[in-house]
């Protein structure tokens, strides 16, 4: 098994996007070299700057290290970069680690893990809450699924990305703990959009009614953080809406396979289809407001 020092144990990183990007920045600074690889070579930039190293491929990424993270698009990207043909498996020896910080389905993390372990190579999957802020700030929450040896292995790797980490169980128990949260954010951020909006048509100042409000029963992470962001009108991505229905539909088959029925979380995701056939996948998943003020008659960005 991989002994952690921390500040020297070579590392890999697959994706450099929004999230990937300021999180590897952690491990950087922290002192461990570190080998990158993204599709788009200019997002890693910032990193290669700093001193990682670039790879053409995700299997020489493995290759260079001892623990290799992912946290990339859709389950597709992860199967395809963990599992294909120049997959970072293909490039690990017995005893590293693959650690997966996409948001992806429970069974793929549960397939991973055991073509990892065919290999004598360890895995888990630990998806991330907390925005494009709790990445830069360090402050992410972070569910994790997995064998138990393997997550203490990883943990002090962990604690330089986020504040609350929790072991939630074996393979595919961080993905189910990261649909609990998605279907928690779905649901609450179609109430704060409807909040903002029945506060401007009754004519009241939205940063005041956030400060009377937030602070009490109705205050959550989304009207504290994004909030402030829809009144001023800036919907760039702390998480993208395209990303936020594929972990929509994922909760909803999941549910389905589990017979559940939840009304709340299959009307999310019908809003935010409607937010992308407006235009707006690029954006945030706050500029859900976008949508709703569309159905009022209201221009959001031309009150």
């Amino acid at each position: 098994m991989v002994q952690i020092e921390v500040g020297k144990t070579p590392l890999g990183w697959i994706g450099t996007g929004v999230m990937g990007r300021q999180m590897c920045g952690h491990l950087l600074a922290a002192g461990h070299p570190i080998t990158v690889y993204s599709r788009t070579k200019q997002k890693a930039a910032p990193l290669l700057d700093a001193g990682a190293t670039w790879a053409e491929t995700p299997r020489e990424v493995a290759a260079a290290a001892k623990i290799t993270f992912s946290i990339v698009g859709f389950p597709y990207d992860v199967r395809q970069v963990l599992l294909g043909d120049e997959g970072a498996l293909v490039g690990c020896e017995t005893g590293d680690m693959l650690v997966d910080m996409t948001t992806s389905e429970p069974s793929l993390a549960i397939e991973i893990a055991a073509a990892a372990a065919a290999r004598g190579v360890m895995s888990i999957d630990a998806p991330v809450s907390g925005g494009d802020v709790g990445a830069r700030n360090a402050t992410l929450s972070i569910m994790v699924g997995g064998d138990e040896d393997a997550v203490a292995t990883v943990s002090p790797l962990l604690e330089l990305l986020g504040k609350t980490i929790v072991h939630q169980g074996p393979p595919g128990a961080g993905q189910h703990t990261k649909m609990v949260n998605q279907t928690l954010i779905a649901t609450n951020m179609i109430g704060v959009c409807e909040a903002l909006l029945y506060a401007h048509r009754a004519g009241l100042d939205l940063e005041r009614v956030i400060k009377s409000v937030g602070s009490g029963a109705a205050g959550s992470w989304s009207l504290a953080n994004l909030g402030p962001r829809i009144i001023q009108d800036n919907f760039d991505p702390g998480f993208f809406v395209e990303h936020f229905i594929k972990d929509l539909g994922i909760a909803l088959a999941e549910a389905k396979r589990m017979s559940l029925s939840l009304p709340g979380l299959a009307l999310a995701e019908q809003l935010y289809v409607a937010v992308a056939a407006q235009g707006h996948a690029r954006l945030g998943t706050h500029s859900l407001q976008l949508a709703m003020a569309r159905l009022s008659g209201i221009d959001w960005t031309k009150r």
